[in-house]
């Protein structure tokens, strides 16, 4: 099976485009690199050109997860094991891949959840590091989507895309893309509709967490929930609310899995106190927005 390096971005349709882009720079932080003339913006977290895309449209909610492997020849492994596999990867063609300043790049869509994801080995690097505004961002952390059929989306991430159960709690799972060692790239939460829940990016140190919680509450913007800790990812989490209400993550800490002998997956007790040890309860609003863009491309279970 093939090999990734991490989970590389995040495309998201917003439906006011200026004040998200205001949002994404200001409030979380990112590096805003570019807008372009079709009104993609592109931000960034880390050396790459871009680790979350805004697309201007009159639906908000999440429109594709890109990953990138680990070099040339994984991505190739992936695209022989995807046609094989009978997924109809779709080359993303020359223009659009000079648009998103990448290179080969090819997309499958999800069948089960119906979400876009996207495979590519090269991105442009950036000569100057990201420069934090204020909270110290490291990378871009994991997607986690609301689903409705875990059991069928979980067996296709593992047979299909070779991702990894860290941990199940009920149907729901978190999983991660070998041999990338972060407890969760990715996780599904059991649900009546199929939609994102929420976007996650990692911070260098507990006062990252602490300090934006009264920065985003001074500011009036929605908090979701937290500060808590994850028992799943041990993780320090907080959440808040984006402008269309998609719910973002800050967290510090995770477990990392070594490439060989690693842990198996927990059947973890079903309990509020397993996504918080420390007894918080979220909002209504939490992971309650961002529909999943619907493609009209296709491919068999």
């Amino acid at each position: 099976m093939f090999r990734y390096k991490k989970i590389g971005y995040v495309a998201l349709n917003v439906n006011d485009l200026d004040k998200s882009t205001k949002f994404y720079e200001q409030v979380v932080g990112l590096q805003h690199v570019e807008t372009n003339e079709k009104g993609l913006t592109f931000f960034r977290c880390s050396n790459d050109h871009h680790n979350v895309i805004l697309y201007p449209s009159t639906e908000s909610g999440i429109k594709r997860v890109g990953f990138q492997l680990e070099n040339d020849q994984q991505l190739e492994i992936a695209y022989s094991e995807f046609v094989k596999n009978g997924l109809h990867p779709r080359e993303v063609s020359e223009t659009e891949q000079k648009e998103l300043k990448q290179g080969r790049s090819f997309r499958i869509v999800e069948p089960n959840t119906g979400l876009e994801l996207e495979f590519y080995s090269k991105m442009m690097y950036m000569i100057k590091d990201f420069a934090p505004k204020h909270t110290k961002i490291q990378r871009l952390g994991h997607v986690v989507l609301n689903c409705v059929d875990v059991e069928s989306t979980i067996k296709f991430f593992v047979e299909k895309l070779n991702f990894i159960v860290s941990d199940h709690l009920g149907e729901n799972a978190w999983l991660r893309c070998f041999p990338n060692p972060y407890h969760h790239s990715f996780a599904l939460i059991k649900n009546t509709e199929n939609k994102l829940h929420h976007v996650n990016f990692m911070v260098e140190d507990i006062d990252d967490i602490g300090i934006a919680r009264n920065r985003i509450l001074n500011g009036e913007v929605p908090i979701a929930f937290g500060p808590g800790r994850h028992e799943p990812s041990e993780s320090i989490f907080f959440y808040f609310l984006d402008p269309d209400g998609m719910t973002m993550e800050y967290s510090f800490g995770m477990e990392e899995f070594p490439e060989d002998n690693a842990r198996d997956a927990r059947l973890l007790e079903t309990s509020p106190w397993t996504l918080d040890r420390w007894g918080g309860k979220p909002s209504p609003e939490f992971a309650s927005k961002g529909k999943i863009e619907k493609k009209l491309d296709s491919i068999v279970k």
